[in-house]
């Protein structure tokens, strides 16, 4: 987050859609992921589950759109290049290009490892919803229930 709003800061002629777009979804993934962490502290803080899995998927599609949005349009040439910092959409509008490209570079990385992490925690959450589903349906006939092992 602080590399992205470095390089809306840095920037005198705005910046582009997409750095904008990278600090909102920074800044979503920060929030919720307070909820995310007291959540996992208390049983109290969980609303419901399904809550807890579709704070991770946003969270995950966000930051894909993020991941693939910013490399699309830097693409990722030489950041010491002039001719390319000057053209591209993301660099130019800085006083030092290349330090933005770099600091876009370095954002780049970070959401991608920020995307894992998120994948790994909704397949986490997903799995705990399963456990957590009440059968709607009630017993089926002909199935005789057992006790748990918490009832023996």
């Amino acid at each position: 987050m602080a590399l992205v709003g470095n390089m809306i800061s840095d920037a005198f002629h705005g910046s582009s859609s997409t750095v904008n777009y990278i600090l909102f979804v920074s800044a979503f993934s920060m929030l919720t992921l307070i909820y995310l962490f007291a959540a996992g502290i208390s049983e109290s803080f969980i609303v419901h589950p399904v809550l807890l899995f579709l704070v991770d998927l946003l969270n995950t599609i966000f930051i894909f759109c993020g991941a693939i949005a910013l490399p699309s349009k830097l693409r990722v040439h030489d950041c010491s290049n002039r001719a390319y910092t000057s053209q591209n959409s993301i660099t130019r509008g800085a006083p030092n290009q290349e330090q933005r490209c770099r600091e876009a570079q370095a954002t780049t990385a970070f959401l991608w490892f920020l995307w894992a992490t998120f994948v790994a925690s909704t397949v986490i959450s997903g799995l705990g919803i399963r456990g957590s589903m009440v059968d709607l349906r009630g017993p089926r006939p002909g199935r005789r229930s057992r006790p748990s092992m918490s009832q023996v």
